[in-house]
């Protein structure tokens, strides 16, 4: 993954709590809390390089003294992460999540200040060592083996300038660009690293790669008209084996991820027989049960995607880009149109059983 972080673990510490007063009954200040806050241009690359240590300790609270009886809490420690961050325990579960900036988390609470409950003796703050696990946040993730053109497609329809080169596991690192219209409507796009046969059980990339295809709203398939070979030693795979093993690799990984809203790219359109593999391929993909029984039964998956849109494009030629913008659009708004349908309906039957 290069110099991408997506996983990093933490010690986290409240503060202790201050000192009572017995004399004359005077509570201790409460030790300061540690907080994880959502923020936007945070990496975890830059918390791990800020905190080489990768320790975050609160203040402790003040003593409770002649002149302040009642001593002040602890100062809190803010620690900024990026948005999409799942914070989990050192036994693998989840106690949190940020999504949103500004969202904030208690990683640590401080100790109590000492009272007449502790004895007039302070407490110490929560300990733990916690994993913050980034899950990228995007409108739609591009979902493909290496070499289908993903990264070429992402600098074609976005801003983003990913650094391609021609052999296979291209893309190092998940790449994030934005789709602008002309109405200044904004689309992000995620092309993540280059999925290969065996991924769900974490070959090659495997759950790195495939955890961030949780987050996205929609899934872009690019397939390469051509077919996919990854190298001599693996089995050669026609443009709808490798919808079908894209496919069994996702649900494999999490069912749910293939229940997603889906468009299919076909790239390379620009090379020799793409229009007769297209015929091939269109006819295959209106009625894939006919054709299932000529395949290996380990790359059928359970249930096969329903594209929204088959798209042939080229990212070379550029042909069929303009039109793959607008059906990302178009079924974007329709699945938010559906979401707000649903919840109105939600709202409308809550009305109705309240009364």
């Amino acid at each position: 993954y290069s110099n991408f972080i997506d996983d990093l673990r933490v010690y986290v510490r409240g503060g202790t709590g201050g000192m009572g007063y017995p004399n004359l009954g005077g509570e201790g200040g409460r030790g300061g809390d540690v907080w994880f806050v959502a923020r936007e241009r945070t990496t975890l690359k830059s918390i791990r390089e800020k905190y080489p240590q990768k320790r975050f300790v609160a203040g402790t609270g003040a003593n409770s003294n002649v002149k302040a009886l009642k001593g002040e809490k602890g100062k809190d420690c803010e620690v900024h992460v990026p948005l999409g961050i799942s914070v989990l325990d050192d036994n693998g579960k989840q106690i949190g999540e940020l999504n949103a900036a500004g969202e904030k988390f208690l990683a640590a609470r401080g100790g109590l200040g000492g009272s007449l409950a502790t004895n007039f003796l302070p407490c110490k703050g929560q300990r733990r060592t916690v994993h913050l696990d980034l899950k990228l946040i995007a409108d739609v993730g591009l979902v493909g083996f290496p070499n289908a053109g993903k990264s070429s497609l992402l600098s074609k329809i976005s801003h983003a300038k990913p650094e391609i080169a021609n052999y296979a596991f291209t893309t190092i690192q998940p790449e994030l660009g934005k789709i602008m219209y002309a109405d200044y409507k904004q689309i992000s796009v995620a092309d993540l690293p280059g999925l290969i046969e065996g991924a769900h059980a974490n070959k090659g990339m495997g759950h790195k790669f495939l955890k961030h295809v949780e987050r996205t709203k929609q899934l872009l398939l690019v397939v390469d008209i051509s077919g996919f070979q990854l190298s001599i030693k693996t089995q050669f795979r026609t443009a709808f084996e490798t919808i079908l093993l894209l496919t069994k690799e996702l649900e494999l990984y999490k069912e749910e991820l293939v229940t997603k809203p889906a468009l299919l790219a076909i790239n390379k359109m620009d090379l020799p027989c793409a229009k007769d593999n297209l015929d091939e391929l269109m006819t295959q993909l209106e009625n894939p049960q006919d054709f299932l029984h000529l395949l290996e039964e380990e790359i059928i998956p359970a249930n096969i995607l329903e594209f929204r849109e088959v798209i042939p494009v080229s990212t070379y030629t550029g042909e069929g880009i303009e039109e793959l913008k607008t059906c990302i659009r178009k079924s974007l708004d329709e699945q938010a149109e559906q979401v707000n349908e649903e919840y109105r309906k939600k709202k409308l039957l809550l009305l109705q059983t309240s009364k």
